[in-house]
């Protein structure tokens, strides 16, 4: 909460204050907005759960709709970039391990003198891109082509 400070003399109160604060709207909102909402296409892959189902529900901006996503592993969609680079950049968790520190760093200490710090992130799911990839080229090895197997003699 803002303190406000009235000088004798001044008669204002917090309200007006408050209805004086002009919202500031980043011109770059707009732009960033529309180009989330440009449709891509590709492939959702499942790591927790391989042939799985994931269901989300998904709003960047405050003026977006909340929406419903219900995605099966290894299926090809068509998602508004946004919701693309979420499942890419945000469905992970971390794996923490002990890693010998130095005194004064950050995160949980030991006895022994080990630092708790985040190892790696483990993926949940990811959504692979096709606009470049054309569908033909993700059947998998020994599918209708065939096994080639290159030996050096």
């Amino acid at each position: 909460m803002e303190s406000l400070s009235l000088k004798k003399g001044n008669s204002m109160s917090i309200n007006q204050v408050n209805a004086k604060k002009e919202v500031k709207v980043n011109p770059n909102l707009k732009y960033k907005r529309d180009k989330d909402r440009e449709m891509v296409k590709g492939k959702f892959i499942f790591h927790e759960v391989p042939g799985g189902l994931m269901s989300f529900v998904y709003r960047a901006y405050k003026e977006d709709e909340v929406e419903r996503y219900d995605l099966h592993d290894g299926q090809i969609y068509t998602l508004p970039l946004g919701v693309a680079r979420h499942l890419n950049k945000n469905c992970c968790y971390p794996e923490y391990g002990f890693i010998q520190g130095e005194t004064g760093t950050a995160g949980g200490y030991s006895p022994d003198g080990k630092v708790m710090k985040i190892t790696k992130q483990v993926r949940r799911c990811s959504f692979q891109s096709l606009e470049y990839i054309d569908i033909e080229d993700l059947t998998p090895y020994g599918g209708d082509k065939g096994l080639v197997t290159v030996q050096a003699i």
